[in-house]
């Protein structure tokens, strides 16, 4: 390649879109960056770097650290006109957040991958990976922060989820229309972070949630039901954990809509409001902790990043 040509840089990180069958037949993370753009066949100048080959379920804060540095880095060099990022699909739409609440740069980062392995019999990585580096090095993507390029649809971070576990346009929104993006933050180190999820169920006694509490973490986000609620029991324990100054984040396992903290009584998303909970308006539980653990490390006020 010429040095002095711009061009799309493509980061691997694992995920079914780099998998095959195993002598198990379980699916395992194989093939490499140069491998995935090989067999997407596109005519765009590419670089590519392996970060790190694993599922993207055991995808931790360290390694959304790694990714940012690496995005930032990589920006440095003015030749390239955008990033693709390769990843599962169990996580992307986590990740996806975590890289746009830092991301300050007028080019895109683009996040795709694959429902399906690469030995199988129609896999659907190749076009995703095609569709992902036109729309990294596509002046027209430019200023969206950072997006999800699969099944055909450009979606952005913002209150993505994955809304099929087969599908092949497996991402969609939790909003009508896009959000809008916070101002990015500088990007303060995640590893280390202790930011759990805890499920709400109806009628759920305390103990889970006390036990979780007397550990002490940095903060707590809560899949709620509804448009975010939790039992009488657990409020109660929630109300404490606020009381000792620990975070408290009220999403929701439903897929869309926004968690407005409306319903009274001790599990009531108004109750735990008022005693300082927050919101995570359209972000899913997986997003709010990436918003809330971006919060704490930088000192910034968490109601800004989620957006709430």
């Amino acid at each position: 390649m010429d040095p002095t040509e711009s061009f799309v840089l493509v980061i691997s990180t694992g995920g079914t879109i780099a998998s095959t069958a195993d002598a198990s037949g379980a699916r395992v993370p194989t093939l490499d960056c140069a491998a995935l753009v090989a067999r997407a066949g596109v005519r765009t100048p590419v670089r590519t770097t392996d970060a790190v080959s694993l599922d993207s379920s055991a995808m931790s804060l360290a390694e959304v650290d790694m990714l940012r540095e690496l995005v930032r880095a990589s920006l440095a060099d003015a030749h390239v006109t955008g990033i693709v990022i390769t990843h599962g699909t169990d996580s992307m739409a986590d990740t996806a957040l975590a890289l746009d609440l830092v991301h300050d740069d007028p080019r895109p980062v683009v996040l795709t991958g694959a429902q399906r392995p690469a030995d199988s019999d129609a896999p659907d990585g190749p076009a995703n990976l095609r569709g992902a580096i036109a729309a990294a090095a596509d002046p027209t993507q430019r200023d969206r922060g950072v997006l999800v390029h699969f099944g055909g649809d450009t979606l952005p971070a913002r209150g993505l989820y994955k809304a099929d576990t087969e599908a092949l346009r497996a991402f969609a929104l939790t909003s009508p229309e896009p959000l809008p993006r916070p101002a990015a933050v500088a990007a303060a180190p995640l590893a280390g972070a202790r930011v759990p999820v805890l499920a709400a169920w109806p009628g759920a006694d305390s103990e889970l949630a006390d036990a979780l509490v007397d550990q002490r973490p940095d903060g707590i986000v809560v899949a709620g039901l509804g448009s975010g609620n939790v039992s009488t029991a657990m409020g109660q324990a929630l109300a404490r954990a606020l009381e000792r100054g620990i975070e408290v984040v009220i999403s929701t396992a439903v897929a869309r809509g926004e968690v407005s903290l409306a319903y009274g009584g001790e599990g009531g998303g108004a109750t735990l409001a008022d005693l300082g909970a927050y919101s995570a308006g359209f972000l899913r539980p997986g997003q709010a902790r990436m918003a809330l653990a971006t919060a704490l490390a930088t000192g910034t006020d968490p109601a800004r990043l989620l957006g709430a």
